[in-house]
């Protein structure tokens, strides 16, 4: 796959997707990749507000996204970017907001091309932390937890 950079994070290395202008995708990469400085501007700017995200977990992201998913997988990403830092909603509770099923929510959160900037973290199970990047446990919870923590400042 093909990234216009790869950033190093607390939790190891995300590859950054963009387009001309949009970020495309953020992938959770091996630990054992190499970090790889911005190929564009819009690159870099993405780079550089989640640097300030993982300074500063108020920090906003201010960049432009082209989502690509199906009509209920839109609904449930849009529905993840107004859950507040610092809070969690279930699968249920997302799922009762836009009469679908927990389930299916799930599905969409494991889809999310954009994980941090669109918070599927901060969804989690009734009785639980919940999956993680289709995971339930691993080094994907991990990340997750990470995630979670840093937010609770």
């Amino acid at each position: 796959m093909d990234y216009q950079a790869k950033l190093s994070a607390p939790f190891g290395m995300l590859g950054i997707r963009c387009d001309d202008d949009a970020l495309t995708g953020i992938d959770f990469l091996h630990a054992s990749e190499q970090p790889l400085h911005a190929a564009s501007a819009l690159a870099e700017s993405v780079c550089e507000q989640l640097l300030r995200y993982f300074e500063n977990p108020d920090a906003e992201f201010l960049v432009v996204l082209k989502l690509t998913g199906t009509p209920h997988q839109q609904k449930v990403w849009q529905a993840m970017l107004s859950i507040p830092r610092g809070e969690t909603r279930s699968y249920g509770e997302l799922a009762t907001e836009l009469h679908s099923s927990a389930q299916a929510v799930g599905q969409a959160c494991g889809a999310n091309p954009i994980p941090i900037v669109i918070p599927c973290h901060r969804v989690v199970g009734k009785a639980g932390l919940g999956g993680f990047m289709h995971h339930a446990s691993g080094d994907p919870i991990e990340i997750k937890r990470w995630l979670l923590k840093h937010e609770q400042r």
